[in-house]
C-alpha cells in the first residue's frame, strides 16, 4: 500500500524538480509568437473562405 502512495508523490517531485529546469520564454517573446500564431490562423481563415466561396460560385455556374 505504501508503494502505491509513493509513486504519485515522487511523480510529482520529478514533475516539479523538471518544471524549473524549462526556461520560460520571456513577456516579449511570448507577445511575439502568440502575435504570429493569431495573424497565421486568421490568414489561413481568410484563405479558405475565399477558396471556399470561388469553389461555391463555380459550382453554381456549372449547375445552373
Amino acid at each position: 500500500m505504501a508503494e502505491t502512495i509513493k509513486k504519485p508523490v515522487k511523480f510529482l517531485k520529478d514533475v516539479s524538480n523538471e518544471m524549473k529546469r524549462v526556461t520560460w520564454p520571456t513577456r516579449s517573446e511570448l507577445v511575439r509568437y502568440t502575435i504570429i500564431v493569431v495573424t497565421t490562423v486568421a490568414f489561413i481563415a481568410v484563405f479558405f473562405a475565399v477558396v471556399d466561396t470561388i469553389i461555391s460560385w463555380l459550382l453554381q455556374l456549372l449547375l445552373d
